[in-house]
């Protein structure tokens, strides 16, 4: 089971919480006493930020694989730290990524020393809505890995994906997971969700990400027949999966219990439904597999039960070009507020089209 760390920073004496909870996620990462030493000044600066411009706000530090995935990776040895506040947004982010650019009694850091220390930073800020700022801090260069592409030269096909998890109430584990995998060009978003919450419901979404890791050129249909099987003697677990198919441009989706799933089309949004079960528990006999294209104006979000089932899909197209665990954050905060708690573990991963390349 994945560690997590949920730190509310409402005074000052959390700035250090959330340092530690740093120092901590990179020790199990793995990470020397250099990016050790980054992480915990992200964290630090970006707690201290909460303060300073929000009022207070929510870090989380997760363990997660990077953005981009190569050939079978399913590691969790990147550091996540995410700041999200409902606070009064900033009105010029380009400012604010300058170096230098800080408030009286700040580090004096600035959230551009927090871009040069991060190997990925992502920003987003709405008036009046608060701000997501995200950064990953890892052993692997940022950019490593580009996501899954035709390897001969045919017209590519690329994306991105990336998530958040909340555990309820503070807990050290969730019982949601959501991982990754690319297997030749395909590549394979999974999003479980441990039947209730706690250490058991962490168990069946943990080994959920383990049967994916070990079954990454399966169909979504196929991986959930084997997923059924591997989930015997959890408590099960609601699974959904979307797969790329770079050589042809195709995303295949399939889902058992109350994943939910929503696809960007343009300048709509369409409802990819799962079926009705419990996998490990009760499986559906049969398996639907939903198919449809893949493009540059594409953007899956899958989420748990823990976001309200009315929530409302991120408007700003901007949206489309950044990183997609800034996405997700950006879903959890506009779901919510600091007056409407969640009532449950909460995950949202994403599945975003890879930003055009430079000249």
């Amino acid at each position: 089971m994945a560690r997590l760390w949920d730190v509310p920073v409402h005074d000052s004496t959390r700035v250090r919480d959330a340092r530690v909870a740093a120092e901590e996620a990179a020790a199990l990462a793995g990470l020397d006493e250099r990016r050790t030493a980054a992480a915990a000044l992200v964290a630090s600066e970006l707690a201290t930020n909460l303060l300073k411009h929000a009022g207070g706000g929510q870090l989380l530090v997760d363990l997660v694989a990077p953005a981009t995935v190569g050939e079978g990776r399913d590691g969790h040895d990147v550091v996540q730290i995410a700041a999200v506040d409902h606070g009064p947004g900033m009105a010029d982010v380009a400012a604010a990524l300058r170096d230098g650019f800080s408030t009286a009694d700040s580090l004096g850091a600035g959230l551009g020393t927090c871009v040069r220390l991060a190997d990925d930073f992502g920003l987003h800020s709405a008036p009046g809505r608060g701000t997501v700022a995200l950064a990953r801090i890892g052993t692997t260069p940022a950019g490593a890995g580009r996501a899954a592409g035709a390897a001969d030269g045919a017209q590519r096909c690329t994306a991105r994906a990336g998530g958040v998890n909340i555990p309820f109430a503070g807990a050290s584990y969730s019982g949601d997971t959501w991982a990754w995998v690319r297997a030749g060009d395909r590549l394979t978003l999974m999003l479980a969700d441990g039947l209730g919450h706690g250490p058991q419901a962490a168990h069946a979404s943990t080994a959920a990400a383990q049967v994916l890791g070990q079954s990454a050129h399966l169909s979504p249909a196929e991986l959930l027949r084997r997923l059924d099987t591997g989930l015997r003697g959890t408590r099960g677990a609601a699974v959904a999966l979307a797969q790329l198919d770079a050589d042809t441009g195709r995303l295949t989706f399939a889902g058992i219990g109350n994943i939910g799933a929503r696809l960007r089309e343009g300048d709509t949004w369409r409802h990819l439904l799962s079926r009705p079960g419990i996998v490990g528990v009760h499986r559906p006999t049969t398996l639907p597999e939903t198919r449809l294209p893949w493009g540059p104006d594409r953007l899956l979000v899958l989420h748990s039960d823990g976001l309200p089932s009315r929530w409302v899909p991120p408007s700003d197209p901007g949206l489309l070009l950044a990183d997609p665990a800034v996405v997700a954050a950006v879903t959890v905060r506009d779901a919510g507020s600091a007056a409407r708690p969640v009532r449950d573990d909460t995950a949202v991963a994403v599945l975003a089209p890879n930003p055009p390349e430079g000249p």
